[in-house]
């Protein structure tokens, strides 16, 4: 069957290293996308039409989050700076500074938090209700860059997730301030990810993908490939995921057999993230080549498990 053609994003100069879909809000479905260009985007989640760009950072930006409302964004970026924005205005309503260069951000469940992490190691909590206040929380374990911090689901609102060039993925508990499990992977992490249904963590390291059981930490699946794997995602009914990296492609596999489904061509840099939408019958993927391309997923991917 003849691949159905990518919804190409352009507008971005320099590599996109993180992009996000926002929940299904009233307005629709959207993806905020960073970049080395410092110009953090929004974009409409189904067509990927522009809708604003965030001005305000002065050296490349490295993460970009929506809160559940898609109403304020939070950004991560080599000036420094952790920003967080009026989503709707464009508004940058507090900057969060650092002493080096901040690789991830996101909210917490409830929007009450940010976390922020990157170079510098620590692991920063900050509370949006009091932005002039010191974090806090400050989480002290990785020994090299901190590439993803995840928050656990709001049943566990005390719980994150980290992991980085260290190759040891912790589990933190926010009330005692400290780790309270950790997974050593041994290669350095390129990135991590939850299932939206909190069933599965997904980690990528080296030529490898791992699933793992964020309640027992134990690894359920783990698939070896020929390329070096810089990102992967998989669909709300685990029947499929997708994985890109060094290759430069954006391929598909069934989540049991590990067996490729489809290979999408068409980036001109190693894949850098890579996210399926809320209907789970598109991915977004961005690359080095400074562009954000949204896939048709395969039918397998929704349907029912």
């Amino acid at each position: 069957m003849k691949q159905a053609a990518p919804l190409i994003c352009s507008g971005h100069s320099r590599p996109v290293p993180d992009l996000a879909y926002s929940n299904v809000t009233d307005d629709g479905v959207f993806i905020v996308s960073a970049c080395l260009d410092g110009k953090p985007m929004i974009r409409n989640g189904e067509t990927g039409d522009w809708v604003g760009t965030f001005q305000g950072h002065k050296g490349a930006v490295w993460s970009a989050r929506l809160n559940s409302t898609a109403t304020q964004a939070i950004t991560g970026s080599a000036d420094y700076s952790v920003k967080y924005w009026d989503a709707l205005t464009g508004n940058c309503l507090h900057t969060f500074n650092h002493s080096k260069i901040v690789k991830t951000v996101d909210f917490s469940p409830d929007d009450k938090l940010v976390s922020t992490a990157g170079v510098e190691k620590p692991i920063r909590i900050f509370d949006l209700g009091n932005l002039a206040g010191e974090p806090l929380h400050t989480l002290e374990g990785h020994t090299d860059t901190v590439k993803t911090v995840l928050w656990a689901p709001p049943t566990a609102p005390y719980t994150l997730v980290s992991a980085g060039g260290d190759g040891v993925i912790r589990i933190w508990d926010l009330k005692s301030g400290s780790a309270v499990n950790s997974i050593t992977v041994g290669s350095p992490i390129t990135s991590i990810a939850l299932t939206r249904d909190f069933k599965y963590l997904i980690s990528t390291a080296g030529k490898t993908v791992s699933f793992w059981d964020p309640i027992t930490f134990q690894e359920v699946k783990k698939h070896t490939f020929k390329y070096a794997v810089h990102t992967a995602a998989l669909s709300d009914n685990h029947n499929v995921f997708v994985a890109g990296g060094a290759d430069f492609w954006v391929h598909v596999y069934d989540f049991n057999n590990g067996e490729e489904l489809d290979t999408h061509k068409g980036h001109h840099g190693p894949v850098h993230c890579l996210k399926f939408s809320p209907s789970n019958k598109a991915f977004a993927s961005g690359s080095e080549d400074g562009t954000i391309r949204i896939w048709q997923a395969p039918p397998s991917a929704t349907a029912s498990p």
